[in-house]
């Protein structure tokens, strides 16, 4: 072939032709962020923040805090205490920290959210979530004062004010299955990013292979 120049171009060092799209136009297998998914984790926290404060509500309003209430044959007892420690009555005395590590998950968490690419992961955070907001609402708005309250507790396993087990709340038990969950989706290969999963596709792969 020959150019306006004179100069013959030879089908070999012909341009090359167009290769297909470069990396940046293929379309990535990988999840992205699915706002629905950060809705339903914040709907769900949002529930277990509702259900928490209703039945500590009905609680404070029903309950002798010298009196438990046995229910399902001595499986559970009603027995109304206020916590100034952790979950389960955990580390009395240091409300005011527990206060600022509960914020400071509540807002890391928030944050999660916004990065969720798979539901069951949206029921893990929410359910999360939900548990550390539930008792830091009682953390910056109940007695002796704000930032320094005492969380509502009222659940005993198998024996009044939490002989056979820390006395907890509908908060504690949230945080508590979303933990459990959360711990069984790292361990079943269902990581929170795609790369955390990423070895367990490519097992997958070799083995129909």
């Amino acid at each position: 072939m020959q150019t306006a120049g004179g100069a013959t171009l030879s089908e070999d060092t012909q341009p090359e032709a167009d290769a297909g799209p470069g990396p940046d136009d293929t379309t990535s297998d990988k999840p992205r962020r699915r706002p629905g998914l950060t809705l339903a984790a914040l709907l769900i926290a949002a529930f277990a923040v509702g259900l928490d404060q209703w039945t500590k509500y009905l609680a404070e309003a029903n309950l002798d805090p010298h009196e438990p209430v046995r229910i399902l044959g001595g499986l559970v007892y009603l027995s109304l205490t206020w916590n100034s420690g952790a979950a389960f009555s955990l580390g009395t005395g240091y409300t005011w920290i527990f206060t600022t590590v509960a914020s400071a998950v509540v807002v890391f968490l928030v944050f999660l959210s916004r990065k969720i690419a798979y539901p069951m992961w949206a029921v893990a955070i929410g359910l999360v979530l939900g548990g550390a907001a539930g008792n830091l609402v009682d953390r910056y708005f109940r007695e002796p004062g704000f930032a320094h309250g005492h969380v509502v507790d009222f659940i005993s396993a198998f024996k009044p004010f939490g002989e056979a087990f820390p006395i907890f709340n509908i908060a504690d038990s949230a945080l508590c299955c979303g933990v459990v969950l959360i711990v069984l989706l790292e361990l079943t290969g269902h990581g929170f990013s795609p790369e955390s999963r990423k070895p367990q596709r490519e097992s997958e792969e070799a083995e129909a292979a």
